[in-house]
Formats: structure tokens, sequence, C-alpha cells
């Protein structure tokens, strides 16, 4: 089981914002713990960049793991992955994106066990 994932939203430097996935915490039935693991923990992440509470849209998709999933990407669709495409999905840092309107991201954080966990953060300017 895995819970909250630990993001840092901050300014891009061009008066967008950016999302930084920093890990996820992760709870051992056997042992009663929970620890917190870095992005290698996590298969997907995806960003709703203007979340409204009813529905999320996946606005960005960015892909993590180290075990070559480029390699199984390309095997998944049988096809060649350009990789300098690849290289702008498999990142634990966003795109910039415009600050939404309804003032609110959800990154959505999905395990290599297909265990999915939703954050949503208010990005309002203060």
């Amino acid at each position: 089981m895995f819970g909250r994932p630990d993001i840092d939203v901050g300014p891009s430097g061009d008066g967008q914002l950016q999302v930084e996935i920093c890990g996820v915490d992760i709870f051992d039935p056997n042992t009663g713990q929970v620890r917190s693991s870095g992005p290698d923990d996590i298969a997907t992440w995806f960003i709703d960049t203007d979340y409204n509470g009813e529905a999320f849209f996946v606005r960005h998709a960015y892909f993590l793991g180290g075990d070559q999933p480029c390699d199984k990407l390309a095997r998944a669709l049988n096809a060649d992955v350009d990789p300098d495409a690849w290289q702008s999905l498999y990142s634990a840092v966003s795109r910039p994106f415009p600050r939404p309107r309804s003032g609110r991201i959800a990154v959505k954080v999905v395990n290599h066990y297909g265990d999915e966990v939703l954050r949503i953060a208010d990005v309002r300017p203060l």
C-alpha cells in the first residue's frame, strides 16, 4: 500500500508553474512501518493542470522507474520510440504550464503494481 505523493510545486521562471515528483510514502503491512521512497518506485505520474474537483483530466503524463521503461513502451507499442520525445516524458520534473483558472492542480501517481493515489494542490497566488 502506498500513500500521498511527495511533490514540490513552484514557479518555472517564466510566470508558469512546474511540478517535481519527489517520491511517495509506502506502508508495509508486514512491519506496520511507513517508508518514504523515491521516484524509482513510481511507474507513471500524471498532472491535471486545472483540476475542477469533479474529474481528473490527464494533461501531462510522465514515466519513471529504473527498469528501462522506454524499451517496454516500444515493445508494447510494437514501434520505435523517439529518444528525444522519450526524454521529455521520462522525468520527475514536469514541463511548465500556466497557472490554472481553478486555482488547483491534481497529481496522480501509479506504482508498478497499478495502485494509484491522487494529491490535490492549491496553487492560487498568495
